[in-house]
């Protein structure tokens, strides 16, 4: 009886240890046929951190030009209006011209009697047949009437204002029936060939950038525009009430599609530190004791590096510690990673 128990306990062990024999080959068999992780990687390498900030700012025109009269008068006539494209040379506007061609009238009819008289007593002086003192009158008389006459010409001519450079008219075009004085603006010329964005910087800000700046231009006027900033020119006085400085970003405007008053968003870039290292912020994650790591991929597995970061520029952040240049970071599908997983991409 007991060599009978003995015989069965031995084959019950048997079997267990089958049994457990058999359940170690499949986990290690589903061990071996786990696939390898799919992952995306990137090779880190020592870049510039760059900077970029965003402002609000307003189209100005490169230069706005005041055209008026230099006399005074009653507007005739107004050829252009607000908005139109007009080119330097192009008739603005008139004033009522009766006056000034009165003048003119007289002022050649003047011209006509000094010539017959300085011809007529020509002949008399040549002769030494005409007193000298009455020879030198008939000289001043023609000077002082071609004198008459160019001032009666300019009067005509000033009756008449000029686009005096090619733009865009602005604002306040006066009317037919105006009275206008001199020097009082009839139009405003407005240069728009390149323009000026202006914004205003906080003075914490100011120093950071340079007449070099990199920066772009872009407007909900214009979707899927963007243009390129040239030199920017930085007000050296702030506003006492904001505490902020202006800037003035220049854009070469040739097709004339930035229009003063528009309102854009200038981004200015610049590069704070040179030669960091940067990795995409979604593959920065923090472990249980709240420090930061990524995933590294060495020989076809992953590794956990602990890593020290710094700012975040965009959609990158700055790794001071724990990365060297051509570490390879997994980016893509870390979700699930432990250590020393293999992985592929």
């Amino acid at each position: 009886m007991k060599k009978m128990k003995k015989n069965v306990l031995l084959v019950w062990i048997a079997v267990t240890m089958m049994i457990l024999s058999t359940g170690c080959s499949n986990q290690e068999e589903k061990v071996k046929n786990v696939a390898p992780m799919r992952v995306q990687s990137e090779i880190v390498h020592p870049s510039s951190d760059v900077h970029t900030k965003s402002y609000v700012g307003v189209v100005e025109e490169e230069l706005a030009i005041s055209v008026g009269f230099t006399g005074s008068g009653t507007i005739s006539k107004v050829c252009v209006s607000e908005g139109q494209t007009v080119k330097k040379g192009q008739l603005i506007a008139e004033i009522d011209k009766t006056q000034a061609q009165n003048m003119l009238m007289a002022a050649k009819a003047q011209m006509e009697q000094a010539n017959d008289a300085y011809k007529r007593l020509k002949q008399l002086h040549d002769n030494n047949s005409l007193p000298e003192m009455e020879w030198v009158e008939v000289q001043s008389k023609v000077q002082q009437a071609e004198a008459s006459l160019e001032m009666a010409k300019k009067s005509l001519e000033d009756c008449s204002i000029y686009a005096p450079e090619t733009g865009i008219i602005g604002k306040g075009v006066m009317n037919v029936g105006e009275v206008v004085l001199p020097a009082l603006p009839v139009a405003k010329v407005l240069v728009i060939n390149q323009v000026k964005i202006k914004a205003s910087i906080p003075e914490k800000e100011i120093a950071a950038i340079a007449t070099s700046t990199s920066s772009s231009i872009t407007l909900d006027a214009l979707p899927n525009q963007t243009f390129q900033g040239g030199k920017i020119e930085k007000c050296i006085e702030a506003n006492p009430m904001t505490h902020t400085y202006d800037i003035k970003v220049n854009v070469n405007n040739n097709g004339q599609l930035l229009l003063p008053g528009m309102v854009a968003k200038v981004e200015l870039t610049h590069a704070a530190q040179a030669d960091v290292l940067t990795v995409p912020v979604t593959s920065i994650r923090k472990d249980a004791n709240g420090k930061n790591y990524v995933w590294l991929k060495k020989d076809g597995r992953a590794h956990k590096a602990v890593v020290t970061t710094g700012k975040a520029t965009g959609n990158r952040m700055v790794v001071l510690n724990g990365l060297s240049s051509g570490d390879t970071v997994i980016i893509e599908g870390y979700q699930k990673l432990s250590e020393g997983m293999e992985v592929c991409e």
